[in-house]
């Protein structure tokens, strides 16, 4: 069962879960790139709020790229899930190269998206962390490191839909948690988009300009 569209799908069902934040003043919706992009500007548009990025990389596993053992943040934050290593008997020495192949990945993102994560100022405002989904939960728990290490004010965590175990983790390290969906079993995030494309760098940046400068205003729908 597809509970999703597509990711704009999502952040409009995201923003209706997200009403009593509608028109709030200082506050600022940042999105993990580059899949939670197109949900946050939904979000950010409904609200009336402005857009930025807080850029995390997730650490695979050594011979499981695709598994996430930990990510990085901007800022220097990192967050590793200690069972998931301890687990798959993944060496301090193998851990040490991962967590620096996901810095060098960070390092070049921000780079690519140098200006808007520069200007994103979050100290003492209410900051709402939104991505497309969350498995394990280990990249939104980096942002919601990484916000806190930047005295946010207030840290929510926005998610379309997250598995159990994540939003039960996420829950307890932000201030609080907004999720649509927690279907079981999880499978993945993209298993519950009817469309779920990869989002190119080319869309981000497109919608990062398009949401400066100030709150986002989404434009009219053609007839």
């Amino acid at each position: 069962m597809k509970i999703f569209q597509d990711r704009n799908d999502a952040g409009r069902q995201l923003a209706a879960a997200l009403r009593q934040y509608r028109g709030g003043k200082d506050q600022i919706v940042l999105a993990l790139p580059r899949g939670g992009v197109p949900v946050a500007f939904e979000v950010a548009a409904d609200l009336g709020a402005p857009l930025g990025l807080l850029i995390v990389r997730k650490i695979g596993a050594p011979a499981q790229p695709e598994l996430a053992i930990g990510a990085v943040a901007s800022g220097g934050v990192v967050v590793r899930n200690d069972e998931v290593i301890r687990l798959l008997g993944i060496t301090d020495a193998a851990l040490s190269r991962a967590t620096e192949s996901a810095q060098s990945e960070l390092a070049a993102k921000e780079r690519l998206y140098g200006v808007a994560t520069a200007a994103t100022e979050v100290e003492g405002r209410t900051v709402i962390l939104v991505d497309d989904g969350a498995a394990t939960g280990a990249t939104m728990r980096a942002a919601v490191a990484a916000a806190k290490a930047r005295s946010a004010g207030r840290v929510v965590v926005a998610l379309p839909t997250a598995s159990a175990e994540a939003a039960a983790t996420l829950s307890r390290e932000a201030d609080e948690l907004v999720c649509i969906e927690t279907p079981e079993p999880y499978l993945a995030v993209g298993y519950w988009y009817a469309d779920f494309d990869q989002v190119a760098d080319d869309e981000v940046r497109r919608l990062l300009e398009q949401a400066r400068p100030g709150p986002v205003i989404r434009p009219p729908l053609s007839p």
